[in-house]
């Protein structure tokens, strides 16, 4: 750590600070500016002048006002405490400082550490003494609430023998736990890290995306999976359902820790995110959603650096529990407004502007926050497998996906769930386009699906597709020639389409029932409907006509075929589809035939 240096305010630009006197300091080192001591950041240095982002309001400041370098970059400490938090961008903890000031807004200057150091938490050693341990090593646990046991590991960059261990007990998190012999020295280390939230924090290897990121949500899972570590996009315009999508993801994704990054949304939004989160109960445990999920809150009326540095808070935290071996889900809504604050600060340096005023840049940017994700193996002397699997929401002005922002994103994310407009108007939710949405993780989820769901799953998958692709080439023949021009053989792909969408592709976010299906119902129930339209091509080549089929009992079992609870899900689809194959036109032809006997009603 760099010696703490004092310099002089030059100029004020908005959150932007110039300051003299500040020879030595370095890039990102963060600084106390002014008589407050408002938390800024360094992002330029051109001799001993030094270019400050500030992460509060800059009203008041005046030249020749001090500024302090702290010597440290911007850092979140990691210790217990962090589960159910709600910090702002810069890890500043809301709900304190509430209590502390008294103040729905946050005052200028407020300083209140991230995490309390004054909680003795349960340590549990896991080690004893003399064991030769390496960085990631865990040392002992702490049960951080309810639900997650939290792993205390040897930070990056110690290795060594352990001279000392405390016993089973509560400690702080400031107090030292362990000692260890670290090149001739002994280090003292406490549950307590910190990590510059701008760099990654070291892995030993990254491995493959094999394994999908089970959402309980169709459209996600058999159409468009996710793989755990892997990267996805979500862009879509107002009100085509992007916050609902998340809070299905953060609910229902098999990832043990949820961190969700509000970032520039709307004071009223982010309200209902800290509204609903906490009356969210988790499927898995009974307990409430918090008690898995870090919030980082920063609206849009916040100052516009700190939304800036949130991603990386977020991120940083989301890394620290990855390296405990856990599965963590990143949701950041949105990064459309991460790259305006960029754009602003851009601005205010003057820099040369790149295509919608954005900063040249801002692909770089965005690389750099989605090649955080991964599964890997975690540091330490055992094989320890964790993943961060981010799923960014855009919100492109106007529905426009041809803007930079998401044009930038979908070079990098490898799956697009692109929201719909015209769906949402249609009340079709999740409002998915299966039409222009893909992933690009098939090929390597393919064994998996095939080894622990069905092997013929990702072919009917495939043919799903195509059915709702040939669907919209005849939409737009019917627009123009009207349905009664097309054969009945193709009227069959339209009914079919019809299902895949009403059937399948509609979830009801809000039904206890519908909200969530495991992977095998969401199996049973595609390969119900596509077994339906074989047999329908069946029936049709042997003369059954398509009203007679669309008059079958059975067409109403498939339809509330989603409303059939999970464990229920084998036993009840298995028998839909034994009536599927069982389906012989001689039976159909003597129940139309039966109808009009006389004495017989239609019916």
């Amino acid at each position: 750590m760099s010696k703490q240096r004092v310099g002089r305010i030059l100029k004020i630009s908005g959150p932007v600070v110039e300051a003299d006197g500040m020879f030595g300091s370095s890039m990102y080192e963060v600084c106390k500016v002014g008589e407050e001591g408002l938390i800024g950041e360094i992002i330029r240095i051109q001799g001993d002048v030094c270019t400050i982002q500030v992460y509060e309001e800059t009203d008041g400041l005046l030249p020749n006002e001090k500024v302090i370098g702290t010597g440290a970059g911007l850092s979140a400490e990691l210790a217990p405490g962090l589960i159910g938090k709600i910090y702002d961008g810069i890890q500043r903890p809301l709900p304190d400082i509430l209590e502390q000031t008294k103040d729905d807004f946050i005052r200028r200057g407020v300083v209140v550490p991230p995490l309390d150091y004054n909680i003795k938490w349960p340590f549990v050693p896991t080690i004893e003494k003399g064991t030769k341990v390496v960085a990631g090593d865990i040392i002992g646990t702490v049960k951080e609430g309810t639900v997650v046991e939290h792993r205390v590991m040897i930070p990056p960059g110690i290795k060594g023998t352990i001279t000392e261990i405390v016993k089973k007990g509560d400690y702080t998190i400031k107090e030292p736990i362990c000692k260890v012999k670290h090149n001739g020295q002994e280090i003292e280390i406490p549950m307590l890290q910190k990590w510059p939230v701008r760099h990654p924090r070291p892995i030993k290897k990254r491995l493959e995306p094999s394994i999908p990121l089970l959402t309980g949500q169709r459209i996600f899972d058999t159409f468009f999976p996710i793989a755990k570590g892997g990267t996805s996009a979500i862009p879509g315009g107002f009100g085509t359902g992007k916050t609902v999508s998340q809070h299905q993801l953060a609910k229902w994704s098999d990832a043990q820790i949820v961190v969700y990054i509000g970032c520039g949304e709307r004071g009223n939004e982010m309200t209902n995110v800290l509204e609903d989160f906490p009356e969210l109960i988790d499927p898995n445990t009974g307990e409430p959603l918090m008690n898995r999920t870090i919030l980082i809150a920063n609206t849009s009326n916040m100052p516009v650096a700190a939304r800036e540095a949130s991603v990386y808070t977020g991120m940083t935290l989301a890394e620290y529990y990855r390296d405990m071996g856990f599965d963590v889900a990143l949701m950041a809504d949105s990064t459309s407004r991460w790259a305006e604050a960029m754009r602003e600060i851009s601005g205010r340096l003057e820099e040369m502007p790149g295509e919608a005023g954005y900063p040249a840049y801002l692909a770089s940017k965005i690389a750099q926050f989605y090649e955080r994700a991964g599964r890997v193996l975690t540091l330490g002397s055992k094989d320890r497998q964790g993943s961060i699997s981010i799923t960014g929401a855009v919100s492109p002005p106007g529905g426009d996906f041809s803007e930079p922002v998401t044009q930038n994103t979908l070079r990098i994310t490898k799956v697009f769930w692109a929201l719909s407009k015209d769906l949402a108007a249609r009340r079709h939710f999740p409002a998915i386009d299966y039409l222009i949405s893909y992933t690009l993780y098939t090929d390597e989820l393919a064994p998996w699906y095939s080894e622990n769901v069905d092997p013929n799953f990702l072919a009917y998958r495939s043919e799903a597709m195509a059915i709702l692709q040939k669907d919209k080439e005849l939409e737009d023949i019917v627009q123009l020639v009207g349905p009664e021009a097309l054969p009945e053989s193709e009227k069959i792909i339209l009914e079919t389409a019809r299902m895949i969408k009403e059937d399948f592709l509609q979830q009801n976010a809000f039904s206890d029932v519908d909200s969530y299906a495991s992977i095998q119902k969401q199996w049973l129930m595609l390969k119900a409907i596509i077994d339906f339209y074989h047999k329908m091509r069946e029936l049709y080549n042997q003369g059954v006509k398509l009203p007679e089929m669309m008059n079958l009992p059975i067409v109403d079992k498939i339809a509330r075929m989603k409303y059939v609870p999970n464990k229920k899900a084998e036993k009840d689809l298995g028998n839909l589809l034994m009536e599927i194959d069982a389906l012989h036109a001689d039976d159909i032809v003597d129940r139309i035939s039966g109808r009009m006997m006389p004495g017989l009603t239609k019916d």
